[in-house]
């Protein structure tokens, strides 16, 4: 049987069998993960939540399914015909070409993520996925449908700018799903363990952080699955002690304002400063945080 030309393999996607393995058993993973060590104490009803959760899921799905993908496709043919995009326009083993389109298309994420809470119609949808009052593994995957569809143009962009093949984009898709289950998942990890595995990958205690009611501490880890961005940038922060950390939105504290469909529709009837209280006041720490802000507090 002839092997495939480079053109043939980089055009393919990952095996149904294997997204569906690796996606899955990533998902019972962490689930079980969080049954056996959880890392904070829950404040909702877990099937409840998980069910608002899953309802929101399927919806983003669905909006990724009939905007995003098209338009990606139809972007990733039209580059490997006429040779458009960097990675169209240099000679890379398909390998190397994987990886790099990996770690491309996670930085451009970083960049989308910070865009999101500082753009504010961007962080009137974003701020959904914060306002959950608890983190684990169903948060994951909890975000405003239209959110996602204003993020195709991005991600429309940063296939056609790079020139990213169909097994490329596939990789990095199956990874930052794994990745976002595991690092908003409410598994407590061997605190020395995490302490050297958050400078390679962004892990549970270290995303945390990025969902805390205090604002400044919300200003940090946006990285995706690997977390150098972070570092590179400066936007790293560690030092926050999981017991200290609210989850939440300051504005959004009140779990009858959190119902799914007070939740859709947020984006439009959202009237008041996020990061404040309702009585106005704003998150603080009562007393100073440990140093470094690279060293992981457990």
């Amino acid at each position: 049987m002839a092997r495939k030309s480079k053109q043939e393999y980089m055009n393919q996607e990952l095996p149904t069998w294997l997204n569906g393995l690796l996606i899955f058993g990533a998902a019972a993973g962490v689930i079980a993960a969080e049954l056996k060590r959880p890392l904070r104490r829950r404040t909702q009803d877990k099937l409840r939540r998980n069910a608002r959760n899953m309802a929101m899921s399927f919806m983003t799905a669905g909006t990724i399914a009939i905007t995003e993908k098209p338009a990606a496709m139809a972007l990733m043919r039209l580059g490997r015909k006429k040779g458009w995009g960097l990675l169209n326009m240099v000679r890379l083993p398909p390998a190397l070409e994987v990886f790099v389109s990996v770690l491309l298309l996670d930085y451009t994420l970083y960049v989308w993520h910070y865009l999101t809470h500082k753009v504010p119609l961007l962080w009137r949808f974003h701020q959904v996925h914060h306002a959950d009052l608890d983190l684990d593994a169903s948060t994951a995957l909890r975000f405003h449908a239209l959110e996602m569809l204003f993020s195709v143009p991005w991600r429309s962009a940063q296939i056609f700018v790079f020139g990213i093949s169909p097994l490329g984009l596939a990789v990095w898709q199956t990874m930052t799903l794994m990745e976002i289950l595991f690092h908003h998942s409410n598994t407590k990890l061997p605190s020395g363990f995490e302490r050297r595995l958050c400078y390679l990958i962004v892990t549970p205690r270290m995303h945390g952080i990025h969902h805390s009611i205090v604002q400044e501490e919300t200003d940090s880890n946006w990285a995706t699955i690997f977390s150098w961005p972070d570092f590179l940038h400066r936007t790293i922060r560690l030092n926050v002690p999981q017991k200290e950390i609210t989850i939440g939105v300051p504005a959004f504290l009140n779990p009858k304002e959190l119902t799914l469909g007070k939740l859709m529709t947020m984006p439009f009837t959202a009237d008041r400063p996020s990061w404040n209280f309702r009585d106005n006041g704003k998150p603080v720490r009562s007393k100073p945080l440990p140093l470094p802000k690279t060293t992981l507090e457990s």
